[in-house]
């Protein structure tokens, strides 16, 4: 079995996540980067005009910088990402269209301040078709993580 972990990280908590599993399940694993850097500004989701608010609220495809090579040998594929409004990123979203995901297990985690992880793999879903969500977690720790993804894969 083939893994990739796939996160977007808007400020590190994520990434730091997504290492230690890497590293504990021996998975590849891609940074899922804007095309645009987020700036503090852009992330500041008290101040309604931020670039956050605009993507999520204004349903905007953010585009993602690089491409994997070889995503069909991946039976499995990790995407981790901060909550926002109840889901994933944009940028996650337009990530996920990308990739034909059919027969490809699919595991999300999320990192959060204060929201919980709700309705995300539904809102995933139509972003990952033709693929099977085994879970959606939301984690505070690594080896919490990790102890989850090894009962999954």
């Amino acid at each position: 079995m083939k893994v990739l972990t796939a996160y977007f990280s808007a400020e590190g908590t994520t990434a730091a996540k997504a290492a230690d599993l890497s590293k504990a399940i021996n998975s590849d694993i891609f940074e899922i980067r804007p095309v645009n850097p987020y700036t503090a500004a852009d992330l500041r989701w008290t101040n309604p005009l931020a670039r956050c608010n605009r993507e999520k609220f204004g349903n905007r495809s953010v585009p993602v910088e690089g491409k994997i090579t070889g995503f069909d040998q991946y039976d499995t594929v990790i995407i981790g990402f901060p909550i926002w409004y109840g889901c994933a990123p944009n940028v996650v979203n337009t990530f996920c269209s990308g990739y034909d995901w059919s027969n490809k297990k699919i595991v999300l985690f999320a990192t959060s301040g204060g929201s919980g992880i709700g309705k995300t793999a539904d809102r995933l879903m139509p972003y990952v078709k033709g693929g099977q969500i085994a879970g959606a977690k939301l984690i505070t720790d690594s080896d919490e993580l990790i102890e989850w993804v090894k009962g999954l894969l």
